[in-house]
């Protein structure tokens, strides 16, 4: 999910390097919506983590 994160970022970036500005913020708005995903779930997973005793 980080690099679908990544790889809108980069999009992004390219976008608004070109002049496309819609373009540009739309896909920063996915890639940040995509990397809070990823925190979020990258916290659920390590608390999981800790709570699961062998």
């Amino acid at each position: 999910m980080l690099s679908w994160a990544l790889t809108f970022f980069i999009v992004a970036l390219i976008a608004g390097v070109l002049g496309f500005g819609g373009i540009a913020g739309a896909s920063a708005g996915i890639a940040k919506i995509l990397f809070f995903i990823f925190l979020i779930a990258l916290v659920v997973s390590l608390l999981m983590g800790r709570t699961v005793k062998p």
